[in-house]
């Protein structure tokens, strides 16, 4: 295999669900175990299942009434603080082997690394130091591992998600001519990694269903379907990737923002759904506090009851000075509801974004603001923050956290909008 560049690419395989199995002193290879929360209806989606249950033919993110009623197995409560604990302390022995610079965080399960300069080191392959790791993670964790490695980080990852899959030792290895000569006829295509649903139909309408036959397509033509991002799909197509792990760490985004979203429970109407839009700009105004960050713009989404085909409404507002003051940006946030939000339909779906965040030493205020009391505010803004970290999110709150259908309360106890175990 081309040893200029090589990529190891590791997931920890059904994470959480192996993480609950592993707390009880249960096999995650041999028992049925889904994490999912039974406070919430049968419809609930499983965070997570064991492989066993895969094997029955579940996918990894059914729903809780999609499992055959005669299937037994255990429903264990998400404790999203447990898998973060298990996760960085996984990192931790990744840290063992490839220095941090050289090591990219995908997801709390997912790494990808650059092992281009430590092979000679470890006068080893790519596979047997992906083995060396994977045995350190289950013999100090119990969690078993699965590893692609390739000569750049889109072979590493397709390895992975598709290769490994196949293979005894849950490692799977391309380079790019076996990937062409291997996954050019591999369908669906969805199995590849950036290509969703939406691709894939409108590149099944040209009787194109496999990466072979976007390689060999007209390029025009899938300049003219997809626009610039015709070249990342060809590229992908042929096994080609130019990002590299240097380009992932020197990556600074031209824009920065701060953003809350969340599924509503229930159905929300017009006014409660002004109430959960307060409650999250509260909270992210305390965010930009907490950070040192100002900002000037706000964008508003909000999607409707899931039994109505309604598109969502979306908008933004600019206010005349960037600000973290509650009080300051409150009104805007009103004003933009107000003007966006269809009334007389429910709500099942909100997000609030402050965008283009600035450090707040780039603060100017305009004719119309009060110095003195903005500076009172951030005061007690400040004092709040400091509250809550030291004695728990829930440890102030505001009369409208104890409304009905106030959901602040509950997604204190939360984390990425899930039971946090503690």
């Amino acid at each position: 295999m081309d040893s200029e560049k090589m990529y190891i690419c590791i997931d920890l395989k059904s994470f959480y669900a192996s993480v609950e199995c592993v707390e009880r002193n249960l096999d995650p290879l041999t028992t049925n175990l889904v994490v999912a929360d039974p406070g919430r209806t049968e419809k609930t989606i499983c965070l997570a299942i064991t492989p066993p249950m895969k094997a029955l033919g579940l996918s990894s993110r059914c729903r809780v009434f999609q499992i055959p009623a005669n299937i037994d197995y255990i429903m264990a409560p998400p404790r999203m603080q447990l898998y973060i604990e298990y996760s960085a302390n996984i990192y931790e022995i990744y840290l063992k082997y490839i220095a941090k610079e050289d090591i990219h965080v995908y997801s709390i399960d997912e790494v990808f690394m650059d092992v281009t300069d430590y092979l000679t080191m470890y006068n080893m392959t790519a596979r047997e130091l992906g083995i060396m790791i994977m045995k350190d993670v289950y013999d100090s964790t119990g969690i078993t591992a699965t590893c692609g490695i390739g000569t750049n980080m889109y072979l590493a990852k397709v390895a992975l998600d598709i290769t490994a899959k196949h293979t005894f030792d849950h490692i799977g290895e391309l380079n790019e001519k076996t990937y062409q000569q291997t996954l050019w006829k591999h369908e669906p295509i969805t199995d590849f990694w950036r290509v969703g649903p939406g691709i894939a139909k409108r590149l099944s309408k040209y009787g194109i269903n496999n990466m072979g036959q976007i390689a060999t397509c007209h390029e025009d033509f899938l300049y003219r379907l997809f626009g610039i991002d015709a070249e990342l799909l060809i590229d992908h197509a042929w096994g080609k990737e130019s990002t590299t792990m240097a380009d992932i760490k020197n990556f600074k985004p031209r824009h920065n923002s701060l953003s809350s979203g969340q599924v509503l429970a229930r159905d929300y109407k017009y006014e409660e759904g002004m109430l959960i839009v307060k409650e999250m700009a509260d909270v992210l105004c305390l965010d930009l506090v907490d950070k040192g960050l100002i900002t000037q713009s706000v964008t508003l989404y909000v999607g409707y009851s899931n039994a109505l085909n309604k598109e969502p409404s979306r908008g933004s507002i600019s206010m005349t000075m960037p600000t973290s003051s509650g009080k300051t940006m409150l009104p805007y946030i009103e004003q933009l509801y107000k003007k966006v939000v269809d009334p007389y339909t429910p709500i099942r779906r909100v997000n609030l974004s402050f965008n283009n965040v600035i450090d707040e030493a780039y603060q100017q205020y305009d004719i119309f603001a009060d110095p003195v009391e903005l500076e009172k505010e951030h005061k007690i803004q400040q004092a709040m923050v400091d509250i809550k970290k030291k004695f728990g999110k829930n440890a102030i709150l505001k009369g409208m956290n104890l409304s009905e259908g106030g959901t602040t309360i509950e997604r204190n106890t939360q984390i990425g909008g899930h039971s946090s175990g503690a």
